[in-house]
């Protein structure tokens, strides 16, 4: 049996009473407790409804906050937990008057909309989603089935590509959609990015140091921690956009690429060249 019951669950259930079927056997092809179904059918309400009055939305507020929810996340705009205590705080409270909502509210909201959880949101350049094809992608993998390249080890086919974290962003956050995926992806402009770093990552996952490129005339040492162990083996840059060049292309195969792949016969697949 279901350990959770929706109100169009319990409806299924009376017509069903109605028309003839016992309580036992609709609480069974339902999923409710019997329980639950005699006293509905005795007059008491759930405690969802019962408690109300003590919310600051209403309950068909909340259902719409839900679909907006959902619906922003198919269109790859998942809101964050502070985008929607903002839209929330818009709508005009259950009994008028302070529309606050308290320090608890999200976390509730969550418990009780429980098609909803919080998750991991990965995000990728709309350059990449809206050009990721299967038209686009079949012809390119056919590049690779040649002789000169098949030699060649999965170990050293190295991808080489340039990522950036936008202005006042981090990489990936926390966001709020369906519990039916477990991350998401979302679309953004890549024309906002301040801080690029080119990365590269083998056939067989393995990965190496990046060349991060900063926006400006030259790397300041304001810009680091006073201790860099963590960054040790990496290497800095900067250009006036932030984004990469062919002089920074070049500092990366000199510096970074050649250097831990000699002597070895490689690969490098770089936006969709090889």
């Amino acid at each position: 049996m279901k350990n959770s019951n929706t109100d169009d669950d319990i409806i299924q259930a009376f017509k069903a009473i109605a028309n003839g079927q016992s309580i036992r056997k609709a609480s069974l092809d339902y999923g409710i407790p019997r329980a639950t179904l005699q006293d509905r059918i005795n007059g008491h309400i759930s405690h969802r409804n019962a408690s109300e009055p003590q919310q600051k939305l209403a309950r068909i507020q909340e259902e719409h906050l839900t679909k907006w929810v959902l619906l922003q996340e198919s269109l790859g705009l998942s809101p964050t937990h502070t985008q929607i205590r903002d839209f929330a705080q818009r709508l005009p409270p259950l009994r008028g008057g302070d529309s606050t909502l308290g320090k608890r509210w999200m976390r509730n909201f969550l418990k009780i909309n429980s098609i909803l959880k919080t998750k991991k949101q990965f995000r990728i350049d709309s350059v990449c989603v809206n050009n990721a094809t299967t038209d686009v992608i079949r012809p390119w993998f056919r590049k690779l089935d040649i002789p000169d390249i098949r030699v060649i080890k999965p170990s050293n086919r190295w991808n080489m590509d340039e990522a950036s974290i936008m202005e006042e962003q981090g990489v990936n956050g926390l966001v709020v959609g369906s519990i039916n995926r477990r991350f998401i992806q979302k679309k953004q402009s890549g024309s906002k990015a301040w801080t690029s770093f080119i990365e590269r990552i083998s056939a067989t996952g393995q990965s190496l140091s990046p060349l991060v490129i900063f926006k400006g005339k030259s790397v300041q040492q304001q810009w680091f921690p006073t201790t860099l162990d963590t960054f040790k083996d990496w290497q800095f840059t900067a250009t006036e956009n932030g984004w990469t060049s062919d002089n920074t292309a070049l500092e990366w195969l000199e510096k970074v690429f050649i250097p831990s792949t000699m002597p070895s016969r490689t690969s490098i697949t770089y936006s969709g060249w090889s």
